[in-house]
């Protein structure tokens, strides 16, 4: 692994990780606080994190120098769709399935999802 792709990596995971901490902290907030359907407060959580993790990835993660930043937007956002799915199919299978616990489920939605990301993101996204 070459040291850009290293550091693409590495700025990724952060990146993820505070997208992670808004997407728990989102979920929680509608699913506990507010009521809401746990897997449409999933849904809420993933998205508002992912618009956020865009302007992170585009700027920082890829440094891409795209002008057409709409187009690179939604195709972000159709490559997060796809990770939305990864990511509820996922829950669903750990905690309506397998009966985990739903946040220790959502850990693991998290991280197979990230996987699809950082790569459609780097193959397609900001090629």
């Amino acid at each position: 692994m070459d040291g850009n792709l290293i550091g693409k990596v590495l700025r990724f995971s952060v990146t993820g990780l505070l997208g992670a901490a808004i997407d728990f902290g989102v979920t929680y907030l509608f699913k506990e606080i507010l009521k809401v359907n746990k897997f449409v407060s999933n849904a809420i959580g993933f998205t508002l994190a992912a618009t956020l993790c865009f302007f992170l990835n585009k700027y920082w993660t890829y440094e891409s120098q795209n002008p057409l930043a709409w187009a690179e937007y939604f195709t972000f956002i159709a490559v997060s769709l796809v990770g939305l799915g990864i990511n509820s199919l996922v829950l669903f299978l750990l905690n309506e399935k397998l009966k985990w616990n739903f946040y220790l489920s959502k850990c693991f939605a998290i991280g197979v999802a990230a996987v699809w990301n950082f790569l459609a993101n780097l193959l397609i996204t900001f090629a």
